[in-house]
This record gives structure tokens, C-alpha cells and sequence, in this order.
């Protein structure tokens, strides 16, 4: 096997995927990456890999092409200093996600949405919105902690309703808003499975509602309280987000797109429309048992 390398000093060690940072000339020139050619033994075929000094890695020839980073992503916001970075992005998501659930507040009020439509409509949008934030925070354990601060504090709010304590109509499910904590700070932007997990709560079971009320009139034989156009909608819906906030994330480097994740998603989405047909999420909440499929199905086949 014949090998060439040729390469140059690097005139940044930062990480690629950081939207901070940006190219400090308008084009690259020869100084800005090293090439590295060799023939695979096997195949005889000859691939050719650009090193750029950013940390990006591109194989021209050869494979499919990958880009990964070279350091963890820090936060967004003061970036120098992370603990305060972070502390700004919590601030920011906290603001950002009472916003929606007050513009929902507001067509509640007005009367533009019916009651039920309006609470199916918060239940799809806003764990998706919260993970449009995830991005600000940091890679680390801290990040994910303080990520999930904000539906931990609507677990808290539950709970002090459930004692009576505190009176608030709009307060969302106990385990929707714990399956976005615990997505948050034990898979935390880098696994399948969290993403599969929300994105199956919030907009699969959401859409089968709102689908399922104006085109279920076919009821599925063993849940006459299901329709097959609300489970094929919770399936397709699910999915979709799911792909989606995988090329998300996948633009910071945080997962890596592929078919075989792809394949996973489509399979996880199936078994939650499944499980919640069943007349087991009927008996139940459907909050509890669609998450629960996720996370069990997400780990067997991501």
C-alpha cells in the first residue's frame, strides 16, 4: 500500500460545527488544509481525504463523506465563560418556551381554537420548541442539567397542583413534562433514543389526537376509542420529527445522520403508534406509555 501525506500548519484549533466561529478569510487557499491520499488493499480503489484546519474531515473519493468534530460544542451564549453561557441559555430557553404557552394562552382566550385543539396543539409544539434550544447549552453534564430546569419546573408546578397548593388549569401532564426532563439529562442531544422519545410524545400522540377527531371515523377492532387514521398519523408524525431533528442536530455534531438511524426511527414510531392504540394507554395515560415504548424500542435497535 502507497501512501502520500501531505500537510501544513493549522491556523485554528476550534471546532467546526460551532456556528461562533466563522472562516477568517472569504476562500479557502492551500494553506487552509492538508490532503492525504492511500489505496485501499482490498477494493484497489484510491481515496482521497481533505484535512481541513478547522477540524472538518471530507473524503472526496471514495466512502460516503463525514464530518466530525474535533472538540466538544461549548455554549452559545459567552462562550469564554461557560458556567454564565449556560446560565443565559436556561434564561433564554425558559423565556422562549413561556412565550409559546402564553401566544397559547391568548388563542384560549380568543376563542380561535377549540379547548381541546388548543391543549393538543401545546402538547405537539412545545417539547419540539424546547429542543430547538439545545444547541445554546453546552456539551457537558451541566448543560444537560440545566436544560432540564425548565420542565422541571413545570414537574414541580404539577405537583403542587396535585396538593392543591397551586391552581392552574394550563399546567401540562406529570409525565410529559418528566420524559422531556429525563431525555434531556440522560441522552442529552447525542442519542436516537431521546430524540426518538420526544419527538414521538410530542408530535406523534399529538397529531393522532387532532387527526384521529376529524378523520377517525374507521375505529381499530380491538380500541373503539382509536382510529386508524389517528395511528398512522401519530406513526408518520413521530417519524418525520424525528428525522428532522436528527439532520438538526446532526448540523453541530452532535448525532450522525445514516439510514441504518433513519431505519430506527421508523421502527420506534411504528411500536408508539402501536402501544398507544392499545386499550393498555387507554387504561393508563398515554403520556406514560408512548415515552416508555420509545426508550424501550430505541434501545434495542439504535
Amino acid at each position: 500500500m502507497t501512501s502520500y501525506y501531505y500537510s501544513t500548519y493549522p491556523i485554528s484549533s476550534c471546532s467546526s460545527r460551532d456556528p461562533r466561529f466563522r472562516l477568517p478569510h472569504p476562500r479557502f487557499t492551500a494553506k487552509h488544509f492538508s490532503l492525504a491520499s492511500f489505496t485501499n488493499p482490498i477494493s484497489s480503489s484510491t481515496t482521497v481525504t481533505a484535512r481541513f484546519s478547522f477540524g472538518w474531515k471530507l473524503n472526496l473519493f471514495g466512502g460516503r463523506r463525514r464530518i466530525r468534530s474535533a472538540m466538544a460544542a461549548g455554549p452559545m451564549f459567552f462562550p469564554e465563560n461557560p458556567l454564565v453561557g449556560d446560565i443565559c441559555a436556561t434564561a433564554f430557553s425558559g423565556c422562549f418556551a413561556l412565550s409559546i404557552l402564553r401566544i397559547y394562552e391568548e388563542t384560549a382566550r380568543r376563542g380561535i381554537f377549540d379547548q381541546k385543539l388548543n391543549r393538543k396543539l401545546v402538547h405537539t409544539t412545545i417539547g419540539l420548541a424546547f429542543m430547538l434550544c439545545w444547541p445554546l447549552f453546552s456539551s457537558g453534564h451541566r448543560g444537560a442539567v440545566l436544560a432540564a430546569l425548565i420542565p422541571g419546573v413545570n414537574i414541580v408546578k404539577v405537583l403542587l397542583i396535585g396538593l392543591g397548593i397551586w391552581k392552574d388549569e394550563a399546567a401540562g401532564p406529570l409525565y410529559y413534562a418528566s420524559t422531556i426532563a429525563l431525555s434531556s439529562v440522560i441522552y442529552w442531544r447525542t442519542s436516537p433514543i431521546g430524540i426518538a422519545a420526544i419527538c414521538n410524545l410530542c408530535a406523534g400522540d399529538g397529531m393522532a389526537d387532532i387527526v384521529g377527531r376529524q378523520f377517525g371515523k374507521k375505529k381499530i377492532p380491538y380500541n373503539k376509542d382509536k382510529s386508524f387514521a389517528g395511528s398512522i398519523a401519530m406513526a408518520a408524525a413521530g417519524f418525520i420529527a424525528s428525522v428532522g431533528y436528527m439532520h438538526y442536530f446532526s448540523m453541530f455534531g452532535f448525532v450522525e445522520e445514516s439510514w441504518q438511524t433513519i431505519f430506527g426511527f421508523l421502527v420506534v414510531s411504528i411500536a408508539s403508534a402501536l402501544v398507544e392504540s392499545h386499550p393498555l394507554s387507554t387504561k393508563f395515560d398515554d403520556n406514560l406509555t408512548v415515552p416508555l415504548a420509545s426508550l424501550l424500542v430505541g434501545m434495542l435497535v439504535f
